[in-house]
């Protein structure tokens, strides 16, 4: 899932660094990963500039990955956004849940994880330079591919 990708938008990014959306995506950038934050209400995350919601993203940037850390009910607008933007990845973290959304995402060609946290499945993965490489688990994805 995170092969080729190079920029996340991360919807619902947080500008408090106690919050898991801001310290997961201070992590990912850490590790080479650019973060496009995704919320209303803030002008920049991260030294990147934040974007009200992904229908705000400039057509010169590229997603490869949105990352939602949104409630489940909300997600389907992020769907939706992902489709007419041609987002072929969406990660939707752990407690996010929305069975309708992912199908929707699926059968629109792009790849899902539900209920997941990105950055414990990037190290669990051995991808972290930080952590001792383990077995490999794959994300769950929520029909199979084709």
């Amino acid at each position: 899932m995170l092969d080729g990708v190079k920029t996340i938008a991360v919807v619902g990014f947080s500008p408090k660094p106690e919050r898991p959306s801001h310290g997961i995506a201070r992590a990912m950038q850490l590790r080479g990963f650019r973060i496009i934050p995704v919320r209303p209400g803030i002008n920049d995350g991260l030294g990147e500039k934040a974007y009200a919601t992904l229908a705000e993203l400039p057509a010169s940037l590229h997603v490869d990955l949105v990352n939602v850390f949104r409630n489940g009910a909300e997600v389907m607008p992020v769907v939706d956004a992902c489709i007419r933007l041609g987002v072929k990845k969406i990660w939707m973290q752990e407690g996010c849940i929305n069975e309708e959304a992912a199908q929707k995402a699926h059968a629109a060609g792009m790849r899902v994880v539900m209920d997941r946290c990105i950055f414990r499945d990037y190290k669990k993965l051995g991808l972290d330079s930080l952590t001792p490489p383990t077995a490999p688990t794959a994300p769950t994805t929520v029909a199979p591919q084709t």
